[in-house]
């Protein structure tokens, strides 16, 4: 190795910048495995809520909230009628229950906690009119790691990681030293463009195996998750990945000359795939309509793919679709960016 071949010296001056910089380190280690912390003890495995209903007081509604409070997942209070009304249009219930014959049951049917508790006390009552069920089903309770949030989250974490620190590391970058005139003198430089952009890309990758070792390391440590598949191929999607926000970062800060510029471009990009690439909940959740423009989203193929081989034990082979998707936009935004890029 040619120490003095410009390469390499912007590599090394690249990778010092990191850690002379205390919070990019912690935006690019740190914050992902807080946000693991915090989500994943909010969504950790713990005994089912019990849920709130409140019965209406009346003459007739001493033997229903007997009955009701019987029921070990069921909250029950008394109310009067505009208690009734502001707890359950503020959220604080979820049924309210009206005594008679029949029973009257108050719900917003858009919300999954109103539905179970409807469910739940209509059960209850029937059985204490006289219903009697026919068999008594045998219940297994499956909790184990593959099947966890956590372990849907991680995988979600680490493409959200690549993402934005392929872009803020690439085109924030580029940016601020051409505010600071610092790409000004480089071109005074014996330096290739191939040698500075390579730098920026290849020091990105570095970063990217650590960020991918700690994050699956940190969640098979503390939330005990189990990598089904092969731990090469979680690095080869990752550098793809890598490469991917690394070109859209250089797209999006090949022209801009204030960091405040490229910082809103870059939230612009960034955003949608934020709420639509399925970091924190599955992409599917979203109408059948907006599915093709959810599934184009590189951010939705390098997640689908990582969680595949992660979750699921897959291969690359079976993630072609995801790897065609990733290298369009990664070739697609590489030839754009360089044709467009200007040093000052």
């Amino acid at each position: 190795m040619n120490e003095r071949n410009p390469f390499w010296q912007l590599l090394l001056a690249r990778m010092r910048e990191f850690g002379r910089e205390p919070e990019v380190l912690f935006w690019v280690f740190g914050f992902p495995i807080l946000l693991a912390v915090g989500l994943g003890i909010a969504f950790r495995n713990k005994p089912a809520e019990r849920v709130a209903v409140a019965v209406l007081i009346s003459a007739d509604s001493g033997a229903l909230e007997k009955t009701l409070t019987e029921c070990k997942d069921l909250d029950v209070s008394r109310v009067s009628e505009a208690e009734a009304a502001a707890q359950l249009r503020l959220g604080k219930v979820a049924l309210v229950v009206v005594a008679g014959d029949p029973p009257e049951f108050r719900f917003d049917p858009t919300r999954p906690d109103s539905l179970y508790a409807r469910q739940r006390v209509d059960d209850a009552l029937q059985r204490a009119a006289g219903r009697a069920d026919r068999f008594a089903p045998r219940e297994t309770v499956v909790s184990e790691p593959g099947g966890r949030y956590i372990d849907f989250l991680i995988p979600g974490l680490l493409g959200m990681n690549i993402m934005s620190g392929g872009m803020w590391g690439v085109g924030y970058a580029i940016v601020d030293m051409r505010s600071r005139k610092l790409l000004k003198r480089l071109i005074a430089t014996p330096m290739r463009r191939a040698h500075f952009l390579g730098a920026l890309m290849t020091s990105r990758v570095l970063l990217v195996f650590a960020e991918m070792l700690l994050l699956l390391f940190f969640g098979w440590l503390v939330f005990d998750m189990v990598l089904q598949g092969s731990l090469a191929a979680v690095a080869l999607l990752s550098t793809l990945g890598a490469f991917v926000f690394a070109g859209l970062g250089l797209l999006v800060g090949c022209r801009a000359k204030k960091v405040e510029s490229v910082s809103g471009l870059m939230n612009l990009v960034m955003l949608p795939m934020f709420v639509f690439s399925g970091v924190f909940f599955s992409a599917e959740r979203f109408p059948a309509a907006a599915q093709p423009f959810v599934q184009a989203l590189p951010l939705t193929a390098l997640n689908d793919a990582l969680r595949a081989v992660i979750l699921e034990g897959e291969g690359l082979s079976t993630q072609l679709s995801q790897i065609v998707i990733l290298a369009a936009w990664g070739i697609v935004s590489f030839a754009l960016a360089g044709r467009w890029f200007r040093w000052l």
